[in-house]
């Protein structure tokens, strides 16, 4: 297996017809050799990774040679709709060829992450094992080839996303995205987040490392950048090697990471519909913003698709019965009560919170005052947000309005993450 890594700097990022050679060309080492491809990417809450593009692009290669499979890593997000593959991937891919992950019944246990590296690597903060859980369709013997795809960008959990993370947390089980949620959690977001080399980022190392050898797994990575009317791909990075990912994470930390002079006092956020309806994920708009945010500041989220706080039954009940009250609280909850036993729902509540250090305010269509206001949460109807911030006439970065006051407006938290100088520390 060759590496391929492709940068460019043009605004436009790599070209259709330049991808479409990258792609053509990261298959030439198994030329002749394909029956059977299984194909990762992420899911619809990761569209501006390009992945459905690339997945596209790979299918077309692919299909007149040998059987394709498209598995998108969901997690513990909800299962894709068929809207939602459309949208994603076209309309030249058959449904049929689109296979579900269910985290909590298709996974399988395939090694397990010691305590006492979990306890080294965590500073004595965190002192359990982790057993690695990949879904079974990972392990059939009838693929040749596995390609994982997407987005290497800023993340709460892991530092920077993907590689690894695609096949550990994307296609994982119970105890892998319950515990190492849990550890990146306690190690501290402003710690980890924009990092390579986090806590759980070596969990997934190590992961590799012990337990994926035999398996063939190519991964796909992409670094991009959001322009006005589109996701410029402004890298490609293809092999197995760790050295592959190390370089789309400095390309990322260049193109996806702002940083602000001041803390900002006012910042708004908008959460696109189709992509954000739950607090689950729509709190990357805390996530990637919290470094940035001034205490006593504001955070206003405009969420007209959020209808409930998690994709799946057991954690959407928890978060509507802990809410998101700050770490100390969580703490208390875990070593005495139920939350202990979902690790996953207690380190989104850490993540969710400002830690008291400033507001969040939700303006919502589909959940009620007292919805919102039982989770700790602000509450504010989106018809009213909108008479004064209208995502349409807003543009990314400071805006004043018409009354005098100064927002910060971001239209795509999942896109990088912002903080100040101080926060981010280098």
């Amino acid at each position: 297996m060759t590496n391929i890594i492709e940068k460019s700097n043009r605004v436009e990022g790599i070209s259709k017809d330049r991808l479409i050679k990258i792609l053509r060309e990261s298959l030439a080492f198994k030329a002749g050799e394909l029956k059977k491809v299984l194909i990762i990417p992420p899911d619809y809450t990761r569209k501006h990774s390009e992945a459905g593009v690339i997945t596209a692009i790979y299918y077309e290669l692919l299909k007149d040679i040998c059987e394709v499979d498209i598995m998108p890593a969901v997690g513990s997000h909800f299962p894709m709709t068929d809207y939602e593959l459309t949208e994603m991937f076209g309309t030249s891919i058959p449904f049929e060829k689109y296979l579900e992950h269910n985290w909590k019944t298709d996974a399988v246990k395939i090694g397990q992450v010691p305590a006492d590296y979990i306890r080294k690597i965590s500073g004595g903060s965190v002192d359990y094992s982790i057993d690695v859980e990949v879904d079974k369709k990972l392990l059939d013997k009838s693929y040749d080839l596995i390609l994982s795809i997407g987005q290497v960008v800023p993340h709460e959990v892991v530092g920077m996303a993907n590689y690894s993370k695609n096949v550990f947390v994307g296609c994982g089980g119970r105890d892998m995205i319950n515990a190492t949620h849990y550890l990146g959690a306690i190690c501290g977001l402003e710690e980890v987040i924009g990092k390579d080399f986090a806590p759980v980022r070596k969990v997934f190392d190590y992961c590799e490392e012990n337990f994926l050898k035999d398996v063939p797994i190519m991964y796909v990575m992409t670094v991009t950048s959001p322009q006005k009317d589109f996701n410029a791909i402004n890298g490609i990075f293809i092999g197995k090697e760790r050295k592959v990912f190390e370089e789309a994470v400095a390309q990322s930390r260049e193109l996806n990471i702002t940083i602000v002079d001041q803390p900002l006092k006012k910042v708004v956020v908008y959460l696109d519909p189709h992509k954000f309806r739950s607090t689950w994920v729509g709190n990357k708009a805390v996530y990637r913003t919290r470094m940035a945010i001034a205490d006593q500041g504001e955070l206003l989220v405009l969420a007209p698709g959020i209808s409930q706080y998690g994709e799946d039954p057991d954690i959407d009940r928890m978060i509507g019965k802990y809410g998101y009250s700050g770490t100390e609280n969580v703490l208390r909850c875990v070593a005495g009560e139920e939350l202990g036993t979902n690790l996953a729902a207690a380190a989104h509540l850490i993540h969710g919170s400002s830690e008291g250090r400033f507001s969040i305010t939700y303006a919502v269509e589909n959940l009620t005052r007292e919805q919102v206001e039982k989770i700790n949460y602000k509450y504010m109807p989106l018809s009213e947000a909108y008479e004064k911030y209208k995502p349409n006439m807003l543009k990314d970065g400071f805006n004043t309005m018409e009354d005098g006051e100064v927002i910060y407006y971001i239209s795509s938290p999942a896109s990088g993450l912002w903080s100040t100088r101080e926060r981010w520390g280098e």
